[in-house]
């Protein structure tokens, strides 16, 4: 597995701007919402994969009810799901045309299986770590309006 250090985080965040959320959510107070709202904010497109919300708009995009639904280049799936419902999606992935250059695990998702079959297929695979923290940590956020 390959170590994702601070330059190649910033590079992946810099260089990604647009995102499918897979898992997004509609209730503010839960983390596939909230995050990619941070995300949206800052300037990244938001495309949205849950079969529950089909039908309702979320970041100015459609809710998809599967990543094969997407039709555009996607640069990072973000992942909120359970680690035991990763392996349901890796196919998918590996389906997307074009593939993403990154599939990211949010904070407290691993799974090895996945990240490995995904890294075969020369996709990036961030494991266990929040786009968001990231992105203010790195200090990639704009700057506060005063």
């Amino acid at each position: 597995m390959a170590s994702i250090n601070d330059t190649r985080i910033r590079e992946i965040l810099t260089m990604s701007p647009t995102v499918a959320v897979l898992g997004i959510h509609h209730e503010p107070e839960k983390a596939a919402f909230y995050v990619p709202e941070y995300l949206h904010d800052e300037g990244y497109k938001i495309i949205g994969v849950n079969p529950q919300f089909v039908g309702e708009t979320l970041f100015g995009e459609p809710v998809r009810a599967t990543l094969a639904e997407i039709g555009v280049p996607i640069d990072i799936v973000d992942v909120f799901r359970r680690p035991d419902a990763i392996p349901a999606h890796v196919e998918d992935i590996l389906a997307m045309k074009p593939r993403p250059k990154v599939v990211w695990f949010q904070l407290g998702i691993k799974n090895e299986d996945a990240a490995r079959t995904l890294e075969a297929a020369g996709i990036t695979v961030v494991q266990n770590r929040c786009t968001l923290a990231d992105h203010q940590r790195l200090g990639l956020g704009a700057p506060e309006k005063k």
